[in-house]
C-alpha cells in the first residue's frame, strides 16, 4: 500500500483537531464577554478529568496496539520453525512419498508468503487464504497416507509438528482479524475531539492567540493516534511488520 494514505491520514486527523481548537475557541470567545472577569471559562474538575479519560484511552489503545503487534510478529516465526521442522521430519517418511510432498511444502510456503503480501487487498487475501487452506488439507491427506507405513514414532513426530503448523495457520489467520472493537475507536477519536474543543476554550483567557500551543497539541495527538493506528495495521503504514516474512524467504530457500 502506497505511503501517500498515512501521510493524508496524518493530515486529516491534524485538521480535525484543529477545527475542534478553533470550534472550541470561537465558543470561549463568545462566553468570555458574558461571564465575570476572572470567572475560569472552564470547570478545572470537567477539564482534568476529560483530558484524563484522553490519557487513558490513548494509553489504553497504544498498549494494545503494541502487544497485537508484537504478538502478530512472533506467530510469523513460531509459523516458520513448524513449517521447517516438519518439512526436515519428512524424511522419516518412506522415500517415494517425500518429492511430492516436499514439492507441497515448498508450494504451501509460497502461498503463506503470498497471504502477508495481500493483507490490505480484500479479494486477493480471501484468494490467497483459500489457495493456502487446499494445500495444507493436501498436505495433510498426503502425510497421512505416508506415514501409514511406518512406527508409532514416526507418526507422532511427523503428525505432531505438522499439526503445529495448522494449528499456528489458524492462530495467524485470527490475529489479522483481532482488533479493539469499533467503539473503542470511537470513543478515542470522540475523547480526542473534545479534548481539543477545551483546550482552544481556554486559550481564550490569553492575552493573544496562541496558534502555537495548539499546533502542538493538535500535531502530537494525531501523531499518536495515527501511530495506534499503524501499529493495529502493521502491512498498510509505515511501521511495517513486512521484514519478519524474511524469515519465511529464508524457509523456503533452505527447502532443497
Amino acid at each position: 500500500m502506497s505511503t501517500v494514505l498515512p501521510f493524508l491520514v496524518v493530515c486529516g486527523l491534524l485538521a480535525a483537531v484543529l477545527v475542534s481548537i478553533e470550534v472550541g475557541r470561537r465558543i470561549g470567545v463568545r462566553r468570555r464577554s458574558r461571564i465575570p472577569p476572572g470567572t475560569p471559562l472552564v470547570n478545572p474538575t470537567v477539564e482534568g478529568s476529560v483530558f484524563a479519560l484522553m490519557g487513558l484511552l490513548l494509553g489504553f489503545t497504544f498498549y494494545g496496539a503494541g502487544a497485537r503487534f508484537d504478538a502478530r510478529r512472533t506467530l510469523v516465526v513460531r509459523e516458520a520453525n513448524a513449517i521447517m521442522t516438519t518439512y526436515l521430519r519428512l524424511d522419516l517418511l518412506p522415500p517415494e512419498a517425500q518429492p511430492e510432498l516436499r514439492h507441497a511444502f515448498r508450494k504451501y510456503v509460497r502461498s503463506r508468503l503470498d497471504v502477508y503480501r495481500n493483507i490490505p487487498n480484500t479479494n486477493a487475501l480471501k484468494a490467497a487464504l483459500d489457495q493456502s487452506w487446499g494445500i495444507q488439507r493436501d498436505i495433510w491427506q498426503k502425510t497421512v497416507e505416508a506415514v501409514k507405513a511406518g512406527g508409532p514414532a514416526e507418526k507422532s513426530l511427523v503428525l505432531g509438528t505438522l499439526n503445529e503448523m495448522i494449528d499456528l495457520t489458524t492462530e495467524q489467520t485470527v490475529a489479522l482479524m483481532t482488533h479493539p472493537p469499533r467503539g473503542v475507536f470511537v470513543m478515542l477519536a470522540l475523547t480526542v475531539l473534545a479534548s481539543s474543543a477545551l483546550v482552544g476554550h481556554t486559550i481564550v483567557a490569553g492575552a493573544i492567540r496562541d496558534w502555537v500551543s495548539a499546533t502542538i497539541f493538535a500535531l502530537m495527538v494525531s501523531m499518536v493516534v495515527y501511530v495506534i493506528l499503524d501499529y493495529e495495521f502493521p502491512r498498510a503504514g509505515f511501521i511495517r511488520i513486512d521484514p519478519v516474512d524474511q524469515v519465511l524467504v529464508e524457509t523456503l530457500q533452505q527447502m532443497k
